[in-house]
């Protein structure tokens, strides 16, 4: 049976690394949405300039080091992508990194930098995480530890990335808030997981499991929140339709090609957009 491609934008948006900062930026207004609050300009911009700059950055040193080792039978076309085309993104990367710390020193407001570059510092935990060798991996496995698993590094501080501004702006409420950060960190998790196991062939239905109960979950904190915060609520039925989709991919993988599931499973992620555009 043949499988069906993504079209060719849609695979562009994702071998480009541009589906990451698409989702950062569509959940970063949708946080400043439920919190009523109004972000400015610039952060949507620093929010995407910085996510693609972690994510090009990250998939060149994973096809380097597998190249340098020979191992390089484990890259996705992702990553041969990438190297193949150093020699553009190397400079795009370093000049949105320059634009982006640009739009930190003249915009970001002093007293709120460690809130509103907190992708920095995200991009550094995750590169200590990942690209230190296989200690932390060691560590990982023998003790289990969920903060030392890339899949749990990336949902949390994805997450804090992209709510941390308007959480800033709203004067911390600590809930409900943190109810639909939170459901986005496991939302990001799984989306990570799910696309590893995808990639790695690994067999059975737990992907769609794990997708469906999120998806409860999310159900369940929203009729919860309804009455006393109704785009709380909203947000977290959104998450729990890309959790759905996931699930419902999960389902139909053996009908898409590799790149075409992993562009619909970041896809899925853009469910917010229906508050936004409404």
């Amino acid at each position: 049976m043949a499988k069906y491609d993504a079209p060719a934008v849609l695979r562009l948006w994702h071998l480009a690394s541009v589906d990451a900062p698409t989702v950062a930026v569509v959940w970063a207004m949708a946080f400043a949405w439920a919190e009523g609050v109004r972000l400015p300009a610039w952060l949507p911009v620093l929010i995407a300039l910085a996510a693609w700059v972690i994510y090009v950055a990250d998939r060149l040193l994973d096809a380097r080091k597998a190249l340098q080792s020979g191992r390089d039978d484990g890259l996705r076309e992702r990553h041969r992508f990438h190297w193949r085309y150093r020699r553009i993104l190397e400079p795009l990367a370093i000049a949105a990194a320059a634009a982006a710390a640009g739009i930190v020193v003249a915009l970001v407001p002093a007293a709120s930098r460690g809130g509103d570059t907190v992708v920095g510092a995200a991009a550094l935990a995750y590169f200590t995480r990942v690209h230190s060798g296989d200690r932390l991996e060691q560590t990982s496995a023998r003790f289990r530890l969920p903060i030392l698993t890339k899949e749990f590094l990336v949902g949390v501080l994805f997450a804090a990335g992209c709510a941390l501004p308007s959480w800033n702006r709203a004067g911390l409420r600590a809930w409900p808030f943190a109810a639909p950060v939170g459901y986005f960190a496991a939302l990001a998790w799984l989306n990570c997981h799910a696309i590893d196991r995808w990639e790695s062939h690994a067999g059975g239905n737990s992907i769609a499991r794990a997708a469906a109960l999120l998806a409860a979950a999310g159900g369940a904190v929203a009729a919860f929140v309804l009455a006393e915060e109704p785009r709380m609520a909203a947000l977290l039925l959104a998450g729990a339709t890309a959790a759905m989709l996931l699930a419902w991919l999960d389902c139909v993988r053996g009908r898409l090609t590799p790149i075409a599931l992993r562009a619909a499973a970041d896809l899925a992620l853009l469910t917010p957009l229906a508050l936004l555009l409404r």
